[in-house]
């Protein structure tokens, strides 16, 4: 089940069990790009011996204006979405708003934690530029505890996609006011996209997602009626006698 927040709240249509996972979506942003996707060094993300080793991919957001590395460098770290979401709730109209905890850890893959992205690599000189892109970096913390950014670099194949934002540990019941503070960081109208706030449970199959089930159905559909226009094609047109006797001969042989 899901909540879209559009507005400034909405009300819990059915319970919702923890954990809650919370989403943001952007439209009409290209992560796909050629331009885009390779704007990046992963040597630089894993080794910090590797800080100076930036592909010509790396432009324009390669080196500061001092000439050194910037940590992470590339379009994709440059342009880190940094809308930010807090959330409470009230039991009922009138009642008193309880805030919820949103848990940002534990939100990326393990293996771009332990792999992608070094234990020992720090941000440097990151937005420091004359044109900032999205979001801020802790320089005090190294790259394998930013998980805003490891979600991020994980670029998405459409131009319409969600990615995790964080999790509340608490239950919500139907019935419940659901409101939500946000900041409006990020600039999507330089490209006339649109964002949204998804919530979501997960079942015994993990997330909910529309696509899969919506490609079984457009899947099965073209089977069935395939299938159908061959057995009609076998009822309008039969097999005759003598195409029997030469695919006989045929197998004799």
């Amino acid at each position: 089940m899901e909540i879209w927040l559009t507005r400034c709240g909405s009300m819990v249509p059915r319970d919702m069990k923890r954990p809650i996972f919370i989403y943001y979506q952007l439209d009409k942003f290209y992560q796909n790009h050629r331009r885009y996707t390779t704007s990046r060094s992963d040597m630089q993300l894993r080794d910090p011996k590797q800080a100076a080793a930036i592909t010509e991919f790396c432009k324009p957001e390669a080196y500061a204006a001092n000439g050194s590395p910037i940590v992470p460098c590339g379009l994709v770290a440059w342009s880190l979405f940094n809308d930010t979401y807090s959330f409470a709730r009230r039991r009922g109209r009138g009642a008193h708003a309880e805030a919820l905890t949103v848990i940002k850890t534990g939100i990326s893959w393990r293996s771009d934690r332990g792999h992608v992205f070094g234990n020992h690599v720090f941000p440097k000189n990151f937005q420091n530029g004359s044109l900032v892109g999205g979001g801020q970096l802790d320089p005090t913390k190294p790259l394998s505890q930013q998980e805003d950014l490891m979600v991020w670099m994980r670029t998405a194949a459409l131009p319409r996609f969600r990615k995790l934002y964080g999790r509340v540990e608490a239950d919500l019941g139907a019935g419940e006011l659901l409101a939500v503070e946000v900041r409006n960081n990020y600039n999507s109208y330089s490209f006339a996209g649109k964002k949204a706030v998804v919530l979501s449970t997960a079942g015994l199959l993990g997330g909910r997602n529309a696509f899969l089930g919506r490609a079984y159905v457009v899947t099965g559909v073209a089977c069935f009626a395939l299938a159908l226009l061959l057995t009609l094609l076998c009822l309008v047109f039969p097999m005759r006698e003598e195409h029997l006797l030469l695919r006989g001969s045929h197998i004799g042989r």
